[in-house]
């Protein structure tokens, strides 16, 4: 299933960095890693927005060179972000 949210089109990262974020999709643990991420929230149509936030503000530190820029958290945000946006997708029957 694609993740056709439109906002995802528009999300600029390194090649390497989605298709990891890709080969994540089948480690993802819906429960546990959203537990993590966003405190309990579990309805893709709040998850969606707030990890698109959480993703924007990894990018911004990755894009500084900071050195607090972890790119496994990062990559765990975009692995949820996938998975919700496809959640999401699903949800409408788009």
């Amino acid at each position: 299933m694609p993740e056709s949210h439109p906002a995802l089109s528009q999300l600029r990262r390194p090649g390497l960095m989605m298709r990891a974020a890709r080969f994540g999709l089948v480690h993802y643990r819906r429960g546990r890693q959203l537990q993590r991420l966003l405190a309990g929230e579990m309805r893709p149509e709040r998850t969606v927005p707030r990890l698109f936030e959480a993703e924007a503000a990894f990018e911004e530190t990755r894009r500084r060179g900071d050195a607090a820029y972890s790119v496994v958290a990062h990559l765990e945000v975009l692995v949820a972000l996938l998975a919700e946006c496809r959640l999401l997708t699903a949800a409408r029957g788009s």
